[in-house]
């Protein structure tokens, strides 16, 4: 399958092609796991001007189209990342550092959502610990 460009993503997705919308797409697409704020500041980079609104509210529509995938680590911001497939997250304790994980997709009871009218789309599982520099750092 050939790579679509962002404007062919937009487009696909039933959005306009907007200079705000490439930048913050290039600026997730090249840095994933950034809150908004980091967003703003480097989508201004590429942009030269855009409102913290302006992101916010096209972090909303491509997060809303399933261009990005917004996910909100306990006790931080809300994160955002290319949307798309299902995975899960690992999160330092000490520095922060996200990474992603895939986890074992065979049933069991901790995944088990359990008899219910719900359509499961996706999950969100965080596990939290030490990344590796931050461990040694503590031994």
């Amino acid at each position: 399958m050939p790579v679509r460009s962002d404007a062919e993503r937009l487009r696909a997705a039933g959005l306009r092609v907007t200079q705000p919308r490439l930048a913050v797409l290039a600026t997730v697409r090249d840095r994933p796991h950034l809150d908004a704020d980091t967003i703003t500041r480097l989508a201004r980079a590429r942009l030269g001007r855009i409102s913290g609104q302006a992101v916010y509210d096209v972090l909303r529509a491509l997060t809303g189209a399933g261009l990005l995938r917004r996910f909100a680590p306990a006790g931080g911001p809300a994160r955002y990342e290319w949307g798309g497939d299902d995975h899960d997250h690992l999160v330092c304790r000490d520095c922060g550092a996200i990474v992603d994980t895939r986890r074992n997709r065979a049933p069991g009871p901790c995944l088990d959502p359990g008899a219910s009218a719900f359509k499961v789309e996706f999950t969100e599982v965080t596990y939290w610990g030490r990344c590796p520099r931050c461990q040694s750092q503590h031994d």
